[in-house]
């Protein structure tokens, strides 16, 4: 089992999330966030804007379906057909244990 966590522009966010659950992939948790990557933030007019807001999606998946998911996202979380700066990260690393707090039992 994976916990894929995407940063991405909040302009993506929703045909992200359309793509994933057209391609069975529904279950997402969704936090609209701040940061800023590599370039330290934007200047604007003199103005740096070091807090840019992004959004976090995190997935629990199968890890048979890492490949999948990051096809995915990477599709359609890029802003041209080359990417550019600010586009965001994905993030995968293991889950040891899931459980439904509801019935206690072990999840996928």
């Amino acid at each position: 089992m994976l916990l894929v966590r995407a940063i991405i522009r909040p302009e993506k966010k929703e045909e992200v999330l359309a793509e994933l659950s057209r391609a069975g992939f529904h279950a997402a948790t969704v936090v609209d966030v701040v940061g800023r990557g590599k370039q330290k933030g934007i200047k604007i007019s003199g103005i740096i804007y070091d807090e840019i807001p992004k959004a976090l999606l995190m997935m629990a998946i199968r890890d048979e379906d890492k490949e999948d998911m990051v096809r995915l996202i990477l599709k359609y979380a890029k802003t041209s057909e080359q990417g550019a700066y600010g586009d965001g990260k994905i993030f995968i690393s293991s889950i040891e244990e899931a459980y439904t707090i509801s019935s206690g039992i072990p999840s996928l």
